[in-house]
C-alpha cells in the first residue's frame, strides 16, 4: 500500500507538470484594438508580423519560432532579421505574406486594403495598436491569450509593472525638468518634435522631466525657433534611429540660437535610441530607464 500511495503521489506530480508546460490557451473570441471581433479556435503556428513592435513582443513572448514573416523594419532581436521579409511596414506584400502560409496576420491597422484583402483570402488577422502604457501592457497580456502564451505575457507585465512602480517611486520627489525631444533636426528652424499622444511624450513625464511641446496641436510637430528659443529646454534628447535626420550637439553649438539654449550651454544634449521610446513593446521600460538616467542622473549617484 505504501509503495501504491508513492505511485499516486508520483504520477499526481507528473501530471500537474505536464499540465504546466501545456499552452494556456481557450478557444474564443478576441477583441483587437480596432474594435474588431476575431475567433480564434486553436492555437496559431504561423505568424506574421510587419511591425516591429509586434514582432519584438512576439519573440519576447517566447514565440519567436512560430513567426513565419517579418517586415524589413523588424530588426529586434537579431533573429528576427533571419525570418523571411513579406516587405517593407507601410506596404508589406499581400503575394509574400500567403506564401508563408500563415494561420495568423498581426497587424497595426494602418497598412490601407491588407486586413479585408487578407480575410477575403481565408487568413485570420488581430489588429495591435495601443495608445498609451496601459495599452501596451494589455496587449501583451492579449498576445498572450491569443497564442497560447498566456503564462509567459503575464510574467512580462507583472515585470513591466515592477519596472514602472520603482521609477515612479524614484522621480516622485525629483524637480520636473524642460524637456525637448528631437525626432528629425533636418531643418533646425523647424525641428520634428514629440507632443501629446506620442510614447516619447508619456515617457518623459514619466521619467520626471517636463515636454516643452506637451501642449503641442498632435503626436509629431514641427516647433518653431522661436517657440523653443522661448521655453528654454534644460535637457534635449536626439532620437537616434532617424539616420540623417539626426543632429550633434556640435551642430548645435554652432547653430546662433540653439547655442544659447539652457540645455546646449550646459552640455545637456543626449542621444536616446529611439527604437526603445517609441515601439510600443516590451523594451519601452528600457526606454524609459534611460530617459530617468539621462533627465536625472543625481538620482544614479
Amino acid at each position: 500500500m505504501k509503495r501504491l500511495g508513492i505511485f499516486v503521489a508520483l504520477l499526481s506530480l507528473l501530471v500537474t507538470m505536464t499540465t504546466g508546460c501545456q499552452p494556456q490557451f481557450h478557444p474564443g473570441t478576441f477583441t483587437d484594438d480596432m474594435g474588431r471581433e476575431v475567433s480564434i479556435d486553436k492555437i496559431p503556428q504561423r505568424i506574421v508580423s510587419h511591425v516591429p513592435s509586434i514582432t519584438e513582443t512576439l519573440f519576447a513572448l517566447d514565440l519567436g519560432e512560430r513567426v513565419v514573416g517579418v517586415s524589413d523594419y523588424c530588426n529586434y532581436p537579431p533573429e528576427a532579421g533571419l525570418k523571411p521579409s513579406v516587405g517593407n511596414y507601410f506596404n508589406p506584400s499581400i503575394e509574400t505574406i500567403i506564401a508563408q502560409d500563415p494561420d495568423l496576420v498581426i497587424t497595426d491597422g494602418y497598412s490601407e486594403g491588407l486586413i479585408p484583402q487578407l480575410e477575403n483570402l481565408g487568413v485570420t488577422c488581430v489588429v495591435i495598436n495601443p495608445n498609451d502604457m496601459d495599452g501596451i501592457l494589455k496587449d501583451i497580456e492579449l498576445l498572450g491569450r491569443i497564442t497560447g502564451a498566456e503564462a509567459r505575457a503575464e510574467e512580462l507585465v507583472r515585470q513591466m509593472n515592477d519596472s514602472l512602480a520603482e521609477v515612479a517611486s524614484l522621480v516622485k520627489d525629483a524637480p520636473r525638468l524642460r524637456v525637448f525631444y528631437v525626432f528629425d533636426a533636418a531643418d533646425l528652424s523647424l525641428p520634428w518634435t514629440a507632443g501629446p499622444g506620442s510614447f516619447a511624450d508619456s515617457l518623459i513625464a514619466m521619467a520626471g522631466g517636463e515636454n516643452i511641446a506637451a501642449q503641442a496641436q498632435s503626436a509629431w510637430v514641427q516647433f518653431s525657433i522661436e517657440a523653443l528659443c522661448h521655453a528654454d529646454p534644460e535637457v534635449i534628447l536626439i532620437d537616434a534611429s532617424h539616420g540623417t535626420a539626426v543632429i550633434s550637439e556640435e551642430a548645435l553649438r554652432a547653430h546662433p540660437a540653439w547655442r544659447e539654449l539652457t540645455a546646449v550651454k550646459q552640455g545637456r544634449v543626449h542621444i536616446i535610441d529611439g527604437d526603445l521610446v517609441n515601439r510600443s513593446g516590451p523594451r519601452i521600460i528600457q526606454g524609459l530607464e534611460q530617459m530617468v538616467r539621462i533627465i536625472h542622473p543625481e538620482l544614479f549617484e
